[in-house]
């Protein structure tokens, strides 16, 4: 009896062993990639093209998180400063959400989104309710370049699109659902 509950212990060690080298040599995704997953899952439900990574949208992201990081206040860049690009910015506790909880916190005003002629696309009546959303799943955006800094306390995110979306007298409405047959 000693030797076969010996010889399962060791398998068990072995097994649990084996998977966490496993878990090791899994790559971890960089916060790039699970940012444009994130954007992209939200755009698919919504019947929006997928976006592409835009590297010199991320380095003007960079920039600005940089500087509102060192600031310590959130606000937008000046439009003229943005080249004609959205924005969507998040600031939380430093170290303690992941990027696909930054993007997630965008994509929870869906709640509040009905369609309809941008702005008057909130259930709320203010469209500043749901503007994070609506950037996300905008229908002619198709680049996203985001970019995170740290602050004393806190971590600052910054995404900007390319075309901008939100504009005033555009449809905004998910793209209709193919019944499966």
């Amino acid at each position: 009896m000693g030797f076969r509950a010996d010889s399962l212990a060791l398998a068990a060690g072995i097994a649990a062993l084996a998977a966490s080298v496993a878990a090791a040599q899994s790559p971890t995704p960089k916060p790039e990639t699970i940012w444009l997953d994130a954007h992209n899952a939200e755009r698919a439900e919504f019947g929006s093209e997928p976006l592409r990574w835009n590297d010199a949208l991320a380095d003007e992201a960079r920039r600005w998180a940089v500087r509102l990081a060192r600031e310590g206040r959130m606000r937008h860049a000046p439009i003229a400063a943005r080249n004609g690009s959205g924005e969507n910015l998040w600031m939380g506790t430093r170290g303690y959400f992941r990027p696909e909880q930054m993007i997630a916190s965008f994509a929870s005003e869906k709640r509040h989104f009905r369609a309809g002629t941008f702005p008057q696309v909130s259930t709320t009546g203010n469209w500043a309710d749901v503007g994070h959303y609506t950037q996300i799943v905008w229908r002619d955006t198709r680049d996203v370049g985001c970019a995170m800094a740290q602050g004393r306390d806190f971590d600052v995110l910054v995404c900007r699109y390319w075309p901008a979306g939100n504009a005033t007298g555009a449809q905004v409405a998910p793209r209709p659902r193919v019944a499966n047959r």
